[in-house]
């Protein structure tokens, strides 16, 4: 190669020729400060903090100024001095001193730089960066205004792992490093593989570690270990060695419970070796308890519950867990193996535990928590993995939880596996908009989802789904656009089946396509009735006891009540004994409004459920299955204090742990021809009433008392 000889400083150098001033600088031991690259990074001469004096008209980034033959270089005369302190001291103006990483480990190179050159307080106001903090990320926390625009961040990301993910956004004022198309980070396509925190020469992206967080039961797992396991291969070194106790290895005799259902968590199981029984103790004590009082139990069947009817949109072969797996309705009980993973929905939204899980053999598993657990799914290895696994054992039974796929042939769902996707959502994404083209089918695999439709008066929440939930269906039939706004309420990942697949299920399935007709036909003429009866009235009148929440209020005329308390005697002899309903509560004019489930068109008491056990009727009632695991979140989650939580008359054995409670709350007396309380009433003064409908008139006539608390015997302000 040709060389060409300069001097920087004074000193004679010599250098091959198309080395940058700032290489041959480096190369003959003199030190030029720079913030845009580190050694061995490509230089682009942004943050022109390495300005050096060439002899030039200007000052030169010496990162990207080739070297000359002949070029006096002065890096450290009193212009070039003046000028670079100039430059730190505008960037320190919008920084925040001490940022992230100056706090935690003292090596932000900003600020190091500038305490170098004697700068604590800039003479310069400070910008406050438009985008502020992203917190949205579980495992890398971002702080916009600790961002000098440097693109260390972005050129880790697509040159050193072609991931692709960060960009640069906006100009000027506005300029800022972006996820995706602007995305915040934790709603992006970034697989948390960690180079961009590594590359970022301040605390605008910083580790979430756990450090602190010490898992109990288990043994430590060296970053080398966790390396040689496929799922973590591609996954920072950096990451692992911050948050090494925020995974362990654990190890399970045979027989040995590794969690209960109903249990609140925050970890997830990994399966190494062995294998586990996962069921439901809940619905094994109601079993025994109808073997040991079998004459009880068949007298307040036979009396006041007759052979249900299978309803529309209920799980009729299976109860949705968190798990790779459903339990069967009739036997619920499952098997899981090396390679599957149990527990995310707790782990990532800190649900209950869904069944309890027992080490069928002796078990080696990895315990993680959640920013661990959610690197590992965003893993391109680990998701191809689950992907992969998904479609070959649990793609069959997930469809076969909703029972209009129940006629799918396995031939057709095995054609169909290779065409689905399984797709991640964060909290607040939205999945379908309201109006847009129709093209996809979605079915629930783990996670929340709400669907509201938007009208003039604000939005109407049709309905939450959880595992085993559909939509989508009614755009695609229709061959139009989506009838409503689906939004994730955490954690969400569903199963993604495209126009053409969605119509090839039908074409070859006529009696799937037929059912999902009618759905669709149900849930747009409910909708439709919902809407118009939210729109006919002002809601304001309501809004101070969230009576526009009901779409099948309890009400009692006090002027016809004489407290006689057959309403209440009636719901509990038609609910073995367990009364839903409380003859107390708020007061609406003459009406009493007692403690009994209003079947709220936003039923919040759905959101969360770890078995979904509490669910929606097509005709928008909701009902409680039996085989609730008293996890009490439903209760929690009412905000009208009306769902309770009853003893079970069940008995301890030694295979199984009963469950002590389970929730409670008005099913309409779903069995019999009209509720319980309002048949019983002597005196025609309980009814069941759509609020909208019932007070409609006497609203629109201005008849209608003021809102005011019944503090006397039918109970105060709860």
């Amino acid at each position: 190669m040709k060389t060409i000889e300069l001097t920087i400083d004074d000193k004679p150098v010599v250098v091959e020729e198309g080395t940058s001033v700032f290489d041959a600088a480096r190369m003959s031991g003199i030190s030029i400060p720079v913030l845009c690259h580190a050694q061995n990074e490509r230089p682009i001469g942004v943050c022109r903090v390495c300005t050096v004096d060439c002899g030039d008209k200007v000052l030169q980034a010496s990162c990207v100024r080739p070297a000359e033959n002949g070029m006096k270089v002065f890096t450290a005369s009193d212009k070039v001095k003046k000028h670079r302190k100039m430059v730190l001291e505008l960037l320190m103006s919008d920084h925040p001193s001490p940022c992230a990483r100056q706090r935690v480990s003292g090596d932000c190179e900003l600020e190091t730089q500038a305490a170098a050159e004697g700068i604590v307080t800039p003479r310069f106001s400070k910008r406050v960066s438009p985008r502020g903090q992203d917190d949205s990320s579980l495992v890398i926390s971002v702080d916009h205004e600790a961002c000098i625009l440097c693109d260390r961040c972005i050129r880790g990301c697509d040159e050193i792992r072609q991931n692709h993910v960060l960009g640069r956004r906006g100009k000027g004022y506005n300029a800022g490093i972006s996820f995706d198309l602007n995305r915040p980070m934790g709603n992006s396509s970034c697989v948390s593989c960690g180079e961009c925190m590594v590359s970022c020469p301040t605390g605008a992206l910083t580790n979430k570690s756990i450090i602190r967080t010490v898992l109990p039961g288990g043994e430590p797992v060296g970053v080398e270990e966790l390396k040689q396991l496929p799922f973590f291969q591609k996954v920072s070194g950096t990451f692992l060695e911050l948050n090494k106790n925020a995974v362990i290895k654990r190890h399970f005799k045979k027989g040995e419970v590794i969690c209960r259902e109903g249990d609140y968590g925050s970890t997830a199981f990994y399966i190494l070796e062995g294998q586990v029984d996962i069921f439901l103790a809940s619905m094994s004590s109601k079993q025994a308890v109808a073997q040991e009082a079998p004459s009880l139990i068949e007298m307040f069947s036979n009396i006041f519950s007759p052979k249900k009817k299978p309803t529309s949109g209920s799980r009729t072969g299976s109860i949705p867990i968190d798990a790779t797996v459903d339990l069967p309705l009739d036997n619920p009980v499952a098997q899981l193996g090396a390679g599957d993973i149990f527990g995310e929905m707790t782990c990532m939204s800190l649900y209950p535990r869904s069944a309890t899980v027992r080490a069928k053999t002796d078990c080696v598993m990895l315990e993680m928590l959640r920013n661990v657990l959610d690197v590992i799914q965003r893993n391109k290895t680990l998701r191809a993995e689950i992907e992969k696994n998904y479609r070959k054992r649990a793609l069959e039974d997930h469809l076969r939880t909703v029972p209009l796929f129940a006629s799918l042939s396995p031939d057709f769902i095995e054609d169909l596996a290779h065409q689905v996707e399984l797709v991640r959502y964060s909290r607040g994404e939205v999945l379908t908009r309201q109006g847009e083209q129709a093209r996809n089918f979605f079915l629930v695999r783990i996670g929340f989802v709400k669907m509201v439709e938007d009208h003039a008066g604000g939005e109407l929440v049709l309905a939450y789904q959880g595992k085993g939930g559909y939509f989508g269906e009614i755009g695609l039939i229709n061959r139009g656009t989506y009838a409503f706004t689906v939004t994730a309420l955490d954690n969400v990942e569903v199963v993604r089946i495209g126009v053409d697949a969605f119509n090839k299920m039908l074409e070859r399935f006529p009696e799937i396509a037929a059912s999902l007709r009618a759905v669709a036909t149900e849930r747009e003429a409910h909708n439709r009735r919902h809407s118009a009866a939210v729109s006919a009235m002002s809601l304001e009148k309501f809004l101070n006891q969230g009576l526009m929440e009901a779409n099948s209020l309890l009400v009692i005329d006090l002027e016809k009540c004489t407290r006689c308390d057959q309403c209440v005697r009636a719901c509990s002899d038609a609910h073995d004994g367990v009364t839903r309903l409380v003859r107390e509560g708020l007061r609406f004019d003459k009406y009493l409004v007692p403690t009994s489930c209003r079947h709220c068109r936003d039923p919040l008491c759905m959101i969360g459920c770890p078995v979904g056990s509490i669910r929606r009727r097509n005709s928008l009632e909701t009902v409680i299955e039996d085989w609730c695991v008293g996890c009490g979140l439903c209760a929690r989650n009412c905000p009208f204090g009306n769902i309770t939580m009853h003893e079970l008359p069940g008995t301890t054995t030694q295979k199984a742990a009963v469950t002590k409670k389970k929730a409670t709350a008005c099913d309409l007396c779903q069995d019999l021809p009209e509720p319980s309380c309002v048949y019983a009433c002597p005196h025609d003064a309980a009814k069941r009433v759509d609020p909208n409908d019932f007070f409609k008139e006497i609203i629109g006539a201005g008849t209608l008392k003021a809102p005011a608390l019944d503090s006397g015997a039918h109970g105060g302000k709860r």
